[in-house]
This record gives C-alpha cells, structure tokens and sequence, in this order.
C-alpha cells in the first residue's frame, strides 16, 4: 500500500518555478520581456548568474551555466504552457522574430491547438489549449 493510499496527501503543491540553463541571463531577460511580453520579477545586479520572469500566472527562472557545463547538456528543458486563447497569443507573437522555420499553429491528434518554438539557449516552449 502506498503512502498516498494509506495517509493521504501530506501536502499540497501550489506551483513549480522551472529554471531554465541559458548562457547569458541578461540576453535571456531581454529575450523574455522584449519578445514573449514577461516582466522581470527579480535579478541580483551582484550575481548576474540567476533571474525570474513573470507572465500572467507562470514564473519562469533562468540560470547561468558555465561553457564546461554547456558542453555537457544534452538540450535544454522542455516547458509546455496552457493557454486559455492559443490563436490570440500566436498572433501577439508571430511578428516578435522569436517563430522557427517550423512553428506552426496546428490541430494535434491528441487533442490540443498549439505551437512551439525554442529560445535562444535552445529550451522549447509548446503553447497549446485543449479543443
């Protein structure tokens, strides 16, 4: 019997702060600000190596990483968002030069519309809405 099954739940999650490895924390802020319309929820000018961005109800957190462990990523994270208007906010987006030669608003066969795109240190962003 698991400790779920037995005890119920012994908390409760509220949210998660992905961070995501980038190479330049201040060309990650302008990239998420400028471009994907975040606001910056906080940096330490004295430590350039950590920061968060806000939009809407996510916060996203973005960490130096060092040319040695660069090397050593496989890729970055993958983040899926849910969206409550996929097609608003593929047209906010779709003039910010931030669209690869394959992102494409679609109908999947698992049941969302949504597109996806990377950012400059190669972690993939997919927004999407259940249809």
């Amino acid at each position: 019997m698991s400790f779920l099954k037995k005890h119920g739940p012994a908390f409760q999650l509220e949210q998660v702060h992905p961070v995501l490895p980038c190479r330049d924390v201040a060309a990650s802020i302008a990239f998420y600000v400028d471009r994907l319309g975040f606001t910056l929820a906080f940096h330490q000018p004295d430590q350039p190596a950590y920061a968060g961005v806000r939009r809407d109800g996510v916060e996203l957190h973005m960490q130096w990483h060092s040319a040695e462990e660069w090397a050593r990523n496989e890729g970055g994270c993958m983040l899926r968002f849910v969206v409550a208007d996929v097609d608003a906010l593929y047209e906010e987006l779709k003039d910010q030069g931030v669209f690869h030669d394959r992102t494409a608003l679609r109908d999947t066969a698992w049941g969302t519309r949504e597109f996806a795109f990377y950012d400059p240190d190669r972690n993939g962003l997919t927004f999407y809405q259940d249809r």
